[in-house]
């Protein structure tokens, strides 16, 4: 089975920024203040990446601990990609997380599945490397 998930951006009026949109949902795209008729006003592609990475983990997160029943709370999820080169490209992701509320050995259980679930980091690996880690 295939999913398709689209977002549409269109211009924010008065700017060169971009609003997307998706169902009841909205992001703003633009770049720093002053490059490129930027504003400053939302994120950029790279911090959109980021985003939709610990997005994922997050959600994935939740989703195998509600499956195996574990009351598990997400503390924190924190994202990174590192960019090089000229035109930039992303070379490495960094995935780090906090949990709480179960034995040790539960939470890890719940981190390593949610890895092994993540639809954007999977999705990236190719491209190029993501490292998770758990943080105690």
């Amino acid at each position: 089975m295939t999913r398709r998930i689209a977002i549409s951006f269109g211009a924010v009026q008065g700017t060169a920024a971009g609003l997307g949109r998706t169902g009841p949902f909205s992001v703003i795209a633009d770049r720093p203040q002053g490059i490129a008729g930027g504003a400053g006003l939302g994120f950029n592609g790279a911090e959109l990446l980021a985003a939709a990475l610990g997005g994922c983990f997050w959600n994935d997160l939740h989703h195998v601990a509600y499956a195996a029943g574990v009351p598990v709370t997400v503390d924190t999820v924190d994202a990174a990609v590192e960019l090089a080169g000229n035109p930039p490209r992303i070379v490495r992701a960094q995935v780090t997380a906090r949990l709480s509320g179960a034995p040790d050995n539960t939470l890890a259980e719940i981190f390593a599945a949610a890895e092994d679930a993540s639809t954007v980091a999977s999705s990236l690996q190719p491209a190029f490397p993501v490292h998770f880690e758990r943080l105690d």
